[in-house]
């Protein structure tokens, strides 16, 4: 088990699997979110990005979240925070993976606290910033 992924079930609670999953949504937004060159600077500090990105469960064209993922759709359609939006549409995968949605904000501090120890300020900033103001 990878050193981010022990962090996550130690501290949150959840399965391996449950950990794994939600990493690589997140990072599956982070990675839509950051130009290929940001996104490498963060990936490089996080290891085995490639297996948690791909633990992510899919999320179908469908897959909003039920009402937490209408809600940031809908303030993301009517010039709410798009990060509200992007994050909320997290929901879905939680779900499928047993997690409560509310959970996304408890993985957040975690992860960015974990990259900026392995690869400093600057490379948490593109992570916070990919992240928007939800991971404050």
């Amino acid at each position: 088990m990878n050193e981010l992924v022990s962090m996550l079930v130690s501290k949150l609670g959840v399965n391996e699997g449950q950990a794994q999953g939600g990493t690589g949504l997140i990072l599956n937004l982070v990675k839509e979110q950051l130009s290929k060159q940001d996104f490498s600077q963060i990936s490089q500090h996080i290891p085995g990005i490639a297996d948690l990105l791909n633990s992510a469960p899919q999320q179908g064209d469908a897959g909003g979240g039920g009402i937490l993922g209408m809600v940031g759709k809908l303030a993301g359609s009517f010039g709410g925070s798009s990060e509200l939006g992007e994050l909320a549409s997290l929901a879905g995968g939680f779900e499928k993976l047993g997690i409560k949605p509310e959970m996304i904000s408890q993985f957040l501090p975690i992860i960015i606290s974990f990259v900026e120890k392995k690869g400093g300020s600057s490379v948490a900033d593109l992570l916070k910033g990919a992240l928007g103001g939800a991971s404050q």
